[in-house]
């Protein structure tokens, strides 16, 4: 049954029961009006008209008339044969242009719609909830964006690229590839931000899992329960913005729009096709001049960085895991073995709770509360270091 039929069923059901309970007593005709949402007026027209003609006097008549608008048959077959014979696959707005210039007089509407009914185009998915642009931040080191993108950016290798930017400017700060993005990448964006331009105030990210723990797909973020990355944001005091929808990061993705379409054909043009040669034309070549077209100024003079004093940046962008010493003084990690040296501090540490530190660059390091103990290389070998005490 078709809605406005629906509506005809409901709205005689509903009369019968007010009439009915009116002739009884039961209800007044306030009442009455009430229970089918008229007024007294118009329920008295009701009557009068059933009365007269019983429950088909009281049906409304409009969708069974016939619009004195409607088109002519033929009208409508001349139009829906146009587009057949001449232009098929042209889509609504395309075909209506040709057709007011061939001196049609009816509306966009109802041109798409002939064409939609005879099946001669489809008809559009709905569209998403109406969303507000977010403005930009009004101070540089308001906001940072980071999110990377997996791209075929030289022939045969598909490469993320990371990018760090300003949400007031949209400069970039850092822009590297990598073979794979994650938490490394992420600490080696932030720490060349803060490297250059001191603490910012806030991160803006999606919800990858290197970034947030989302503990049920697709919905929100925990914000309790901290990733690497997010532990290191709370050490240094930076909060956490999660987006929600790629609408939400609309910057970042037109952004990358731009890097897909240019960058391929920059490194093609320069011979470019390794990526260590790559990383180096984006920080000396592309950077800057990507920053000088599309930077745009901030709304207010000012800056919300702040000078980084709080000492060895790189041992707080790590990631930190905790560890109980052996008892030959050594730490066993992702299949190595850590061999803490002997120093003028304790006899030994055995069973001493350490945090062992894993840096963007694969080398490690042990700490016991704000000290270093040593320091590693990629194979575990122990190398000298001249930094001792975490600020």
């Amino acid at each position: 049954m078709k809605r406005t039929e629906w509506l005809q069923e409901t709205r005689k059901m509903r009369f019968c029961e007010a009439y009915e309970g009116y002739r009884k007593g039961s209800l007044t005709q306030a009442e009455a009006a009430l229970l089918l949402g008229v007024c007294d007026r118009t329920f008295r027209r009701y009557m009068s008209r059933y009365d007269e003609g019983g429950l088909d006097a009281l049906l409304d008549k409009r969708p069974v008339q016939v619009s004195h608008r409607r088109a002519p048959v033929d009208e409508v077959m001349r139009v829906t044969e146009q587009y057949r014979s001449c232009h098929m696959g042209w889509n609504a707005k395309h075909f209506y242009a040709w057709y007011r210039s061939d001196g049609g007089n009816r509306s966009y509407t109802w041109v798409k719609s002939r064409l939609q009914k005879a099946g001669l185009i489809e008809r559009a998915k709905k569209r998403g909830t109406h969303r507000k642009k977010r403005e930009r931040a009004p101070l540089v080191g308001m906001m940072i964006h980071q999110d990377g993108s997996k791209h075929e950016w030289v022939p045969g290798h598909q490469w993320d690229l990371i990018v760090t930017m300003d949400d007031a400017t949209s400069e970039h700060y850092s822009i590297f590839f990598v073979e794979e993005e994650g938490t490394m990448s992420s600490f080696q964006g932030v720490q060349e931000v803060i490297g250059k331009h001191g603490l910012f105030a806030s991160f803006y990210s999606d919800r990858g899992s290197h970034y947030w723990y989302t503990p049920k797909a697709g919905g929100k973020v925990d914000k309790n329960n901290l990733t690497q990355f997010g532990q290191a944001m709370r050490r240094l005091g930076i909060e956490m913005i999660a987006a929600y929808s790629p609408e939400a990061r609309g910057r970042s993705e037109r952004m990358f729009r731009t890097h897909q379409e240019r960058l391929p054909k920059e490194l093609a043009l320069a011979g470019i096709t390794n990526m260590i040669a790559a990383n180096q034309y984006l920080k000396e070549v592309y950077m800057p001049a990507f920053n000088a077209e599309f930077m745009q100024p901030a709304t207010e003079e000012g800056s919300a960085f702040v000078p980084w004093i709080g000492g060895q940046l790189a041992d707080i962008l790590c990631e930190h895991h905790e560890r109980v010493v052996g008892h030959d003084n050594c730490v066993s990690f992702e299949g190595l073995k850590l061999q803490i040296p002997a120093d003028r501090h304790r006899c030994h540490y055995v069973k001493a709770r350490v945090t062992v530190l894993c840096y963007p660059n694969g080398h490690m390091a042990i700490m016991h509360g704000p000290r270093k103990l040593a320091a590693y290389d990629l194979s575990g070998k122990e190398i000298k270091i001249t930094n001792t005490v975490v600020a």
